[in-house]
């Protein structure tokens, strides 16, 4: 037995899912080994109108970088590793926090029991549909600037009409808008900064996908959400969320609005949050984490050799650094 220490650090998880960028060729092909994987994929093809089994295994990365592709099969991918996990644990600890970005929220509201998981595939694949739809009215973009003052960063995007469509913490702000706008960024980028285009379809987050929305709340109308059984941190504003209409709310309105993903962090900060998992196709999320969060540990789950990790961490949550020695 080992000693017990006598300054004890309470363990306290903290559920992740990512957003679209963190998809790759072939990304769901080490599931498909799993019990129950290919049903289940089967399953959410047929409700999101996609083949899931062949675009998660041998599309290639032109294919699946299509909005209305990607957005579901990033939510499949978190949703069937997130199953793995409750079925090694025998349930999920039911205080444990999640939060997902940007198209990850709809993974975090299955996970958090808002919606159940075939509910978040169908609002996936029509969010996905009907932003992609979006982006040929006019030509938009995003674009990563990396480093700078975000004060000077906010003021150059304000000056070229453009809006902070993510604000990543971790010395990263994403503009959106018109392209002639962005290519103005570029050449002109605010002091000490650099300025990376990003491969999506249009400006997300932002006022041009307004027809997206729309479609999304009549949709999201025929839902029948549930209240949180667990605490579910908003994009909006980083708010730890319960009340399942509140949570449905937020999840239509935000492909209008921006992604305060570093008001997540803060919260997951301010709630005591020592470790962090996140779901397939991990690592994104836990680089931003652990730039921002000095000392919080990030467990990356890419691919299913990563679920005892990630298990062995979720044991320790609530637990003590005492109870875990003793």
């Amino acid at each position: 037995m080992h000693p017990v220490r006598t300054c004890s650090v309470l363990s306290v998880i903290a559920l992740l899912a990512p957003g679209q960028g963190a998809q790759t060729p072939g990304m769901l092909q080490p599931w498909l080994e799993l019990d129950g994987t290919e049903q289940r994929l089967t399953e959410w093809s047929e409700i999101t109108g996609l083949d899931l089994i062949r675009l998660g295994t041998t599309a290639d990365a032109e294919e699946i970088k299509d909005t209305s592709v990607t957005q579901p099969l990033v939510v499949a991918n978190a949703l069937l590793a997130a199953e793995q996990l409750e079925k090694q644990l025998g349930g999920l600890p039911q205080d444990l926090p999640v939060a997902g970005h940007s198209i990850g929220e709809l993974a975090a509201a299955a996970l958090a029991g808002v919606l159940d998981f075939s509910e978040a595939m169908s609002l996936a694949a029509v969010r996905g549909r009907e932003m992609a739809a979006a982006c040929a009215f006019e030509p938009t973009g995003m674009s990563a600037v990396l480093g700078g003052s975000p004060e000077e960063v906010l003021s150059r995007l304000s000056e070229l009409d453009l809006q902070p469509a993510n604000r990543n913490g971790a010395g990263q702000i994403v503009a959106a808008g018109r392209s002639e706008a962005l290519e103005k960024l570029a050449a002109e980028p605010p002091e000490g900064s650099r300025v990376r285009p990003l491969a999506v379809a249009g400006a997300f987050h932002t006022a041009f996908m307004s027809p997206a929305r729309e479609a999304l709340s009549t949709h999201a109308n025929k839902l029948s959400p549930e209240n949180a059984r667990r605490p579910m941190l908003s994009n909006a504003d980083g708010a730890a969320l319960t009340d399942g209409s509140e949570i449905l709310r937020r999840l239509v309105d935000q492909v209008t609005r921006p992604v305060r993903w570093d008001s997540c962090m803060a919260t997951l900060d301010e709630r005591g949050v020592t470790s962090v998992i996140e779901l397939p196709p991990a690592g994104t999320l836990s680089g931003m984490v652990r730039r921002e969060l000095k000392g919080t540990q990030a467990v990356a789950v890419k691919t299913p050799a990563d679920l005892d990790k990630a298990t062995n961490a979720l044991a320790s949550h609530g637990q003590t650094d005492s109870e875990n020695d003793s």
